[in-house]
Protein backbone atom coordinates (compact mmCIF):
# COMPACT_ATOMS: atom_id res chain seq x y z
CA UNK A 1 0.00 0.00 0.00
CA UNK A 2 1.28 3.50 -1.05
CA UNK A 3 2.60 5.34 2.33
CA UNK A 4 1.19 8.27 0.87
CA UNK A 5 -2.11 6.87 1.18
CA UNK A 6 -2.11 6.07 4.45
CA UNK A 7 -0.94 9.82 5.09
CA UNK A 8 -3.86 11.39 3.34
CA UNK A 9 -5.96 13.10 5.23
CA UNK A 10 -9.34 11.17 5.85
CA UNK A 11 -11.03 14.44 8.40
CA UNK A 12 -10.58 16.96 10.04
CA UNK A 13 -10.48 17.89 13.96
CA UNK A 14 -9.94 21.42 15.94
CA UNK A 15 -8.25 22.63 12.96
CA UNK A 16 -5.83 19.60 12.31
CA UNK A 17 -6.13 16.80 9.90
CA UNK A 18 -5.92 12.96 10.96
CA UNK A 19 -4.75 10.93 8.42
CA UNK A 20 -5.36 6.62 8.35
CA UNK A 21 -2.15 6.23 10.21
CA UNK A 22 -2.57 8.45 13.11
CA UNK A 23 -6.12 7.01 13.31
CA UNK A 24 -4.10 3.76 13.99
CA UNK A 25 -1.40 5.19 16.24
CA UNK A 26 -4.88 6.40 18.17
CA UNK A 27 -6.57 3.37 18.25
CA UNK A 28 -3.09 1.36 19.25
CA UNK A 29 -2.26 3.92 21.94
CA UNK A 30 -6.11 3.46 23.18
CA UNK A 31 -5.85 -0.16 23.32
CA UNK A 32 -2.84 -0.33 25.21
CA UNK A 33 -4.31 2.43 27.51
CA UNK A 34 -7.77 -0.07 28.07
CA UNK A 35 -5.03 -2.55 28.91
CA UNK A 36 -2.88 -1.22 31.64
CA UNK A 37 -5.94 0.24 33.32
CA UNK A 38 -7.60 -3.17 33.31
CA UNK A 39 -4.44 -5.00 34.55
CA UNK A 40 -3.75 -2.17 36.79
CA UNK A 41 -7.23 -3.13 38.92
CA UNK A 42 -6.25 -7.10 38.60
CA UNK A 43 -5.87 -9.06 41.66
CA UNK A 44 -2.56 -9.66 40.99
CA UNK A 45 -1.38 -5.85 41.22
CA UNK A 46 -3.71 -5.55 44.48
CA UNK A 47 -1.58 -8.94 46.14
CA UNK A 48 1.63 -6.70 45.47
CA UNK A 49 0.61 -3.28 46.96
CA UNK A 50 -0.53 -5.49 49.96
CA UNK A 51 2.79 -6.49 50.78
CA UNK A 52 3.32 -3.05 51.37
CA UNK A 53 1.03 -3.51 54.74
CA UNK A 54 -1.77 -0.89 53.70
CA UNK A 55 -5.30 -0.78 54.18
CA UNK A 56 -7.55 -2.88 51.64
CA UNK A 57 -9.75 0.46 51.10
CA UNK A 58 -6.50 2.55 50.45
CA UNK A 59 -5.20 -0.30 48.46
CA UNK A 60 -8.91 -0.20 46.32
CA UNK A 61 -8.48 3.74 46.22
CA UNK A 62 -5.15 3.60 44.62
CA UNK A 63 -5.58 0.77 42.04
CA UNK A 64 -8.73 3.06 40.88
CA UNK A 65 -7.04 6.15 40.87
CA UNK A 66 -3.92 4.84 38.80
CA UNK A 67 -6.13 2.79 36.34
CA UNK A 68 -7.72 6.01 35.80
CA UNK A 69 -4.63 8.04 35.87
CA UNK A 70 -3.24 5.57 33.06
CA UNK A 71 -6.34 5.16 30.90
CA UNK A 72 -5.89 9.30 30.44
CA UNK A 73 -2.06 8.99 29.72
CA UNK A 74 -2.73 6.83 27.21
CA UNK A 75 -5.54 8.53 26.06
CA UNK A 76 -4.05 11.81 25.60
CA UNK A 77 -0.64 10.07 23.77
CA UNK A 78 -3.04 8.73 21.22
CA UNK A 79 -4.71 11.99 20.63
CA UNK A 80 -0.97 13.56 19.90
CA UNK A 81 -0.18 10.69 18.00
CA UNK A 82 -3.26 11.24 15.66
CA UNK A 83 -1.69 14.67 14.89
CA UNK A 84 -3.99 16.55 17.14
CA UNK A 85 -1.67 17.84 19.23
CA UNK A 86 -2.61 18.80 23.31
CA UNK A 87 0.34 19.87 25.07
CA UNK A 88 0.83 18.52 28.56
CA UNK A 89 1.39 21.97 29.77
CA UNK A 90 -1.28 23.79 27.99
CA UNK A 91 -4.20 24.35 30.44
CA UNK A 92 -7.39 22.12 30.18
CA UNK A 93 -10.24 24.10 28.59
CA UNK A 94 -12.41 25.03 31.56
CA UNK A 95 -9.89 24.11 34.48
CA UNK A 96 -6.61 26.42 35.13
CA UNK A 97 -4.48 23.26 35.86
CA UNK A 98 -2.61 21.96 33.08
CA UNK A 99 -2.55 17.76 32.58
CA UNK A 100 0.85 18.17 34.72
CA UNK A 101 -0.97 19.54 37.22
CA UNK A 102 -3.38 17.03 36.98
CA UNK A 103 -1.25 14.09 37.11
CA UNK A 104 0.86 15.80 40.18
CA UNK A 105 -2.16 16.76 41.55
CA UNK A 106 -3.58 13.16 41.96
CA UNK A 107 -0.03 11.42 43.06
CA UNK A 108 0.10 14.17 45.99
CA UNK A 109 -3.01 13.11 47.00
CA UNK A 110 -2.29 9.56 46.81
CA UNK A 111 0.34 10.07 49.05
CA UNK A 112 -2.11 12.13 51.68
CA UNK A 113 -4.18 9.20 51.84
CA UNK A 114 -1.14 7.34 52.15
CA UNK A 115 0.26 9.32 55.00
CA UNK A 116 -3.00 9.32 56.83
CA UNK A 117 -3.52 5.27 57.00
CA UNK A 118 0.39 4.88 58.22
CA UNK A 119 -0.51 7.38 60.66
CA UNK A 120 -3.54 5.76 62.12
CA UNK A 121 -1.35 2.54 61.85
CA UNK A 122 1.44 3.63 63.64
CA UNK A 123 -0.22 5.83 66.60
CA UNK A 124 -2.36 2.74 67.32
CA UNK A 125 -0.24 -0.43 66.98
CA UNK A 126 3.38 1.42 68.20
CA UNK A 127 3.28 4.47 69.69
CA UNK A 128 0.16 4.11 72.05
CA UNK A 129 0.48 0.79 72.82
CA UNK A 130 2.54 1.33 75.95
CA UNK A 131 0.89 4.30 76.86
CA UNK A 132 -1.34 2.44 79.42
CA UNK A 133 -4.53 4.37 77.82
CA UNK A 134 -7.41 1.99 77.38
CA UNK A 135 -7.35 0.15 73.53
CA UNK A 136 -10.60 1.31 72.47
CA UNK A 137 -9.30 5.17 73.73
CA UNK A 138 -5.98 4.35 71.75
CA UNK A 139 -7.68 3.67 68.96
CA UNK A 140 -10.39 6.61 68.91
CA UNK A 141 -7.24 8.98 69.46
CA UNK A 142 -5.85 7.12 66.14
CA UNK A 143 -9.15 7.77 64.50
CA UNK A 144 -9.49 11.11 64.94
CA UNK A 145 -5.47 12.19 64.78
CA UNK A 146 -5.74 10.15 60.62
CA UNK A 147 -8.65 12.09 60.16
CA UNK A 148 -6.67 15.51 61.03
CA UNK A 149 -4.10 14.62 58.86
CA UNK A 150 -6.08 14.22 56.23
CA UNK A 151 -8.14 17.11 56.29
CA UNK A 152 -4.78 19.33 57.00
CA UNK A 153 -2.66 17.31 53.76
CA UNK A 154 -5.57 17.99 51.35
CA UNK A 155 -5.99 21.50 52.18
CA UNK A 156 -1.98 21.58 51.71
CA UNK A 157 -2.10 19.91 48.62
CA UNK A 158 -4.76 22.08 47.33
CA UNK A 159 -2.90 25.30 47.83
CA UNK A 160 0.14 24.21 46.58
CA UNK A 161 -1.35 23.46 43.57
CA UNK A 162 -2.71 26.64 42.88
CA UNK A 163 -6.37 25.83 44.12
CA UNK A 164 -7.08 28.50 46.25
CA UNK A 165 -9.15 27.36 48.66
CA UNK A 166 -10.50 31.34 49.01
CA UNK A 167 -11.81 30.66 45.45
CA UNK A 168 -13.75 27.91 46.05
CA UNK A 169 -15.73 30.27 48.71
CA UNK A 170 -19.18 30.11 46.83
CA UNK A 171 -18.43 26.16 45.77
CA UNK A 172 -18.80 26.06 49.85
CA UNK A 173 -21.78 27.99 50.34
CA UNK A 174 -23.32 25.80 47.77
CA UNK A 175 -22.34 22.55 49.72
CA UNK A 176 -23.65 24.00 52.78
CA UNK A 177 -26.96 24.31 51.61
CA UNK A 178 -26.29 20.32 49.94
CA UNK A 179 -25.31 19.66 53.46
CA UNK A 180 -28.64 21.13 54.94
CA UNK A 181 -30.65 19.26 52.56
CA UNK A 182 -29.81 16.24 50.55
CA UNK A 183 -26.55 15.76 52.70
CA UNK A 184 -27.79 15.83 56.21
CA UNK A 185 -27.88 12.03 56.85
CA UNK A 186 -24.47 12.25 56.33
CA UNK A 187 -23.00 14.76 58.22
CA UNK A 188 -25.30 13.80 61.23
CA UNK A 189 -23.78 10.09 60.92
CA UNK A 190 -20.22 11.79 60.82
CA UNK A 191 -20.77 13.75 63.86
CA UNK A 192 -21.80 11.19 65.62
CA UNK A 193 -19.20 8.81 64.73
CA UNK A 194 -16.95 11.58 66.26
CA UNK A 195 -19.01 11.26 69.34
CA UNK A 196 -18.69 7.91 69.67
CA UNK A 197 -14.87 7.69 69.45
CA UNK A 198 -14.93 10.68 72.19
CA UNK A 199 -17.44 9.21 74.33
CA UNK A 200 -17.19 5.36 74.20
CA UNK A 201 -20.71 4.06 74.41
CA UNK A 202 -19.31 1.42 72.12
CA UNK A 203 -15.96 -0.06 71.68
CA UNK A 204 -14.40 -2.64 69.11
CA UNK A 205 -14.77 -6.06 70.82
CA UNK A 206 -18.12 -5.02 72.33
CA UNK A 207 -21.18 -7.39 72.08
CA UNK A 208 -24.38 -5.03 71.53
CA UNK A 209 -27.93 -4.88 70.40
CA UNK A 210 -29.22 -1.98 68.67
CA UNK A 211 -32.04 -1.42 66.07
CA UNK A 212 -33.26 -5.22 66.16
CA UNK A 213 -29.43 -6.48 65.63
CA UNK A 214 -27.21 -8.22 67.78
CA UNK A 215 -23.36 -8.90 67.60
CA UNK A 216 -20.10 -7.77 68.02
CA UNK A 217 -18.51 -4.25 67.05
CA UNK A 218 -15.79 -5.17 64.72
CA UNK A 219 -15.18 -1.51 63.20
CA UNK A 220 -15.88 1.67 64.07
CA UNK A 221 -15.88 4.29 61.32
CA UNK A 222 -16.21 8.03 60.31
CA UNK A 223 -20.31 7.82 58.67
CA UNK A 224 -20.86 3.88 59.99
CA UNK A 225 -19.97 0.95 62.06
CA UNK A 226 -19.90 -2.48 61.40
CA UNK A 227 -21.54 -5.30 63.43
CA UNK A 228 -20.59 -8.74 62.98
CA UNK A 229 -23.21 -11.33 63.96
CA UNK A 230 -23.16 -14.74 65.32
CA UNK A 231 -24.31 -16.00 61.55
CA UNK A 232 -20.64 -14.14 60.51
CA UNK A 233 -22.33 -11.86 58.55
CA UNK A 234 -21.32 -7.98 58.74
CA UNK A 235 -24.25 -5.59 59.06
CA UNK A 236 -23.36 -1.84 58.70
CA UNK A 237 -25.45 0.54 60.92
CA UNK A 238 -25.06 4.40 60.60
CA UNK A 239 -23.79 5.81 63.88
CA UNK A 240 -26.82 7.99 64.03
CA UNK A 241 -28.29 4.69 65.74
CA UNK A 242 -26.37 4.37 68.49
CA UNK A 243 -27.06 8.35 69.21
CA UNK A 244 -30.89 8.35 69.08
CA UNK A 245 -31.35 4.93 69.68
CA UNK A 246 -31.71 2.46 73.09
CA UNK A 247 -28.05 0.54 72.77
CA UNK A 248 -27.32 -2.72 74.70
CA UNK A 249 -24.22 -2.94 75.58
CA UNK A 250 -23.58 -6.16 77.24
CA UNK A 251 -20.09 -5.53 78.15
CA UNK A 252 -19.62 -2.26 78.93
CA UNK A 253 -17.50 -1.61 81.92
CA UNK A 254 -17.70 -5.00 83.11
CA UNK A 255 -17.75 -8.57 80.55
CA UNK A 256 -19.51 -10.61 83.52
CA UNK A 257 -22.65 -11.19 82.23
CA UNK A 258 -25.73 -12.71 84.30
CA UNK A 259 -27.93 -15.34 82.28
CA UNK A 260 -30.81 -16.78 83.73
CA UNK A 261 -31.99 -19.83 82.27
CA UNK A 262 -36.15 -20.82 83.78
CA UNK A 263 -36.56 -24.16 83.79
CA UNK A 264 -40.08 -26.73 85.73
CA UNK A 265 -40.24 -29.66 87.49
CA UNK A 266 -43.39 -31.89 88.15
CA UNK A 267 -45.08 -31.10 91.49
CA UNK A 268 -43.91 -33.59 93.91
CA UNK A 269 -40.37 -33.58 93.15
CA UNK A 270 -37.98 -32.92 95.57
CA UNK A 271 -37.07 -28.82 95.74
CA UNK A 272 -33.79 -29.81 97.22
CA UNK A 273 -32.38 -32.20 94.57
CA UNK A 274 -33.79 -29.72 92.03
CA UNK A 275 -31.77 -27.18 93.25
CA UNK A 276 -28.64 -29.19 93.82
CA UNK A 277 -29.06 -30.39 90.28
CA UNK A 278 -29.76 -27.09 89.13
CA UNK A 279 -26.53 -26.00 90.99
CA UNK A 280 -24.58 -28.74 89.62
CA UNK A 281 -25.31 -28.18 86.07
CA UNK A 282 -24.20 -24.18 86.08
CA UNK A 283 -21.26 -25.62 87.89
CA UNK A 284 -19.84 -28.32 84.73
CA UNK A 285 -20.14 -25.77 82.37
CA UNK A 286 -16.43 -24.47 81.80
CA UNK A 287 -17.44 -20.95 81.13
CA UNK A 288 -19.43 -20.38 84.02
CA UNK A 289 -18.04 -18.12 86.80
CA UNK A 290 -17.46 -19.28 90.33
CA UNK A 291 -17.60 -15.60 91.79
CA UNK A 292 -20.27 -14.77 91.77
CA UNK A 293 -21.75 -18.55 92.06
CA UNK A 294 -24.55 -19.98 90.39
CA UNK A 295 -27.20 -19.65 92.50
CA UNK A 296 -31.26 -21.22 92.14
CA UNK A 297 -34.43 -19.36 92.44
CA UNK A 298 -37.86 -20.73 93.14
CA UNK A 299 -39.79 -18.01 91.37
CA UNK A 300 -43.53 -19.94 91.00
CA UNK A 301 -45.85 -22.13 90.85
CA UNK A 302 -47.67 -22.83 88.23
CA UNK A 303 -50.32 -24.78 86.91
CA UNK A 304 -48.47 -27.96 86.06
CA UNK A 305 -45.23 -27.04 87.22
CA UNK A 306 -43.23 -25.57 90.46
CA UNK A 307 -40.86 -23.22 88.11
CA UNK A 308 -37.35 -22.26 88.75
CA UNK A 309 -34.15 -20.26 87.91
CA UNK A 310 -30.82 -20.83 87.47
CA UNK A 311 -28.57 -17.82 87.23
CA UNK A 312 -25.31 -18.20 86.57
CA UNK A 313 -22.04 -15.19 85.62
CA UNK A 314 -19.94 -15.67 82.71
CA UNK A 315 -17.58 -13.30 80.83
CA UNK A 316 -16.56 -15.02 77.70
CA UNK A 317 -20.20 -15.84 76.69
CA UNK A 318 -21.77 -12.68 76.15
CA UNK A 319 -20.79 -13.26 72.26
CA UNK A 320 -22.50 -16.45 72.12
CA UNK A 321 -25.77 -16.48 74.72
CA UNK A 322 -28.09 -18.52 72.52
CA UNK A 323 -25.04 -21.28 72.79
CA UNK A 324 -24.50 -21.04 76.25
CA UNK A 325 -27.99 -21.20 77.08
CA UNK A 326 -28.45 -24.36 74.99
CA UNK A 327 -25.28 -25.72 76.69
CA UNK A 328 -27.01 -24.98 80.01
CA UNK A 329 -30.22 -26.51 79.09
CA UNK A 330 -28.65 -29.63 77.81
CA UNK A 331 -26.65 -29.82 81.19
CA UNK A 332 -29.54 -29.26 83.54
CA UNK A 333 -31.94 -32.00 81.76
CA UNK A 334 -28.87 -34.38 82.21
CA UNK A 335 -28.79 -33.59 85.97
CA UNK A 336 -32.55 -33.96 86.00
CA UNK A 337 -32.12 -37.44 84.73
CA UNK A 338 -29.45 -38.57 87.03
CA UNK A 339 -31.77 -37.46 89.52
CA UNK A 340 -34.94 -38.76 88.31
CA UNK A 341 -36.59 -35.35 88.81
CA UNK A 342 -39.19 -35.40 86.01
CA UNK A 343 -40.13 -32.32 83.57
CA UNK A 344 -43.82 -31.66 83.36
CA UNK A 345 -45.79 -31.96 80.76
CA UNK A 346 -49.62 -29.53 80.35
CA UNK A 347 -52.35 -31.40 82.27
CA UNK A 348 -55.74 -31.46 82.81
CA UNK A 349 -57.93 -33.43 85.54
CA UNK A 350 -62.12 -33.84 83.38
CA UNK A 351 -64.75 -34.06 86.69
CA UNK A 352 -67.91 -35.27 85.37
CA UNK A 353 -70.50 -33.44 87.49
CA UNK A 354 -73.64 -35.70 86.28
CA UNK A 355 -74.49 -38.30 83.29
CA UNK A 356 -72.73 -41.30 82.37
CA UNK A 357 -69.27 -41.06 80.44
CA UNK A 358 -69.90 -44.43 77.57
CA UNK A 359 -65.68 -45.78 77.00
CA UNK A 360 -64.79 -48.55 74.82
CA UNK A 361 -61.93 -50.47 74.32
CA UNK A 362 -59.60 -49.90 71.41
CA UNK A 363 -58.57 -53.78 71.12
CA UNK A 364 -61.51 -55.51 69.64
Amino acid sequence: MDLALLEKPLFYVAGHYVSFLGLLAFATLFAIGLITAKTLQSDTVRRFIARFKLDTNFIAIVTTILSVSALAFFTVTAINAAGVPLLWTTPVPGVTLSLVQIFLLIALLIAVFWFSSRTKRFLFNRFLVNSGLDRSLQYAIAQIVSNLVLVVGIFIVLENTGIHLGALTVFAGAVGVGVGFGLQNIASNFISGLVILAERPITIGDRVEVAGLAGQVELIRARSTVIRTNDNIAMIVPNTKFIDSPVTNWTYGDPRVRFRIPVGVAYGSDVKKVREALIAAGKSHPHVLHDPAPSVFLTHFGENAIGFELVVWSSEMSHRPSRFKSDLNFAIEEKFREAGIQIPFPQRDLHIRSGVLKAESANK
